[in-house]
């Protein structure tokens, strides 16, 4: 009988804290296709404001989903080789620059961007392209790859699967591609997922380095609600739920296979 209680007193104070925090996005996405948000549902449901931010935004969101992608080329191409030379290297080096490469975790995007700034912010035309956003993003989530594909190498015997290789002939090319990447993939894939994610929904450090000509869908957000009703704003926020949920959905999943196996 006591157990009974206790788990309705946990699973009635988990309710309460989902709902505290899908009630507010709940609301909003229905102002977003709602005829007037003050009038409430009554006023008629219609998709104009939607329309209307793909209208004025469209050039923000697709720059957001080029630099997301773009972002994750990048971290792909150097978070995985990285992760693996950290993971089979070891030492004191190799925990050095891990240590370097994971450091942006501790440190506040403001502050990043504001590094950026000093260090690159004289190169005229590099500052004002989306590559210097793209930089942002991928020193950000640069350690989110490289932890993701080291705890899957941590799980296996990456060691005996490359001597195994090489005893056959393979070269260390060879080895790297047809053997550790295969085994690796449930972590490139969760690492992916979580790149593209953070990239999409990155606010304080792209506010930092945007342009009036870069703006991304975070910047484009806040501008929204900033200078435009609020029912323009709560249709934009409804667009960036459609993209970020899914990968969301898809990452649980992830972890929830990665758990099983």
């Amino acid at each position: 009988m006591r157990d009974r209680v206790t788990f309705s007193l946990q699973f009635l104070f988990t309710l309460l804290v989902a709902a505290f925090l899908a009630v507010p996005a709940g609301l909003s996405i229905a102002a977003g296709v709602t005829v007037n948000y003050f009038r409430g549902i009554q006023s008629g449901v219609t998709l104009q404001w939607v329309v209307q931010v793909w209208e004025l935004y469209a050039d923000t969101i697709v720059a957001s989903i080029l630099i997301a992608l773009g972002t994750l080329a990048v971290t792909l191409v150097v978070g995985v080789p990285a992760a693996y030379a950290l993971f089979v290297r070891g030492g004191r080096l190799a925990r050095l620059a891990e240590e370097i490469i994971t450091l942006p975790l501790a440190i506040p995007g403001l502050a990043i961007a504001l590094a950026l700034l000093l260090t690159y912010g004289g190169f005229g035309s590099f500052r004002r392209s989306w590559l210097f956003i793209l930089a942002g993003h991928v020193i950000f989530t640069m350690p989110f790859m490289v932890r993701s594909v080291m705890a899957v190498f941590a799980t296996i015997d990456v060691r005996s699967l490359d001597e195994g290789a090489a005893s056959v002939g393979a070269s260390p090319w060879r080895r790297f591609v047809d053997v550790i990447i295969p085994n690796a993939a449930p972590g490139i894939l969760a690492g992916s997922l979580m790149v593209v994610t953070l990239s999409l929904g990155e606010f304080n450090l792209t506010w930092m380095l945007h342009t009036p000509l870069t703006k991304t869908l975070p910047v484009g957000l806040a501008d929204s609600y900033a200078s435009m009703r609020l029912e323009v704003a709560s249709a934009y926020t409804l667009i960036f739920f459609v993209m970020i949920i899914p990968l969301l959905m898809a990452m649980q999943w992830i972890g929830e296979k990665g758990s099983s196996r």
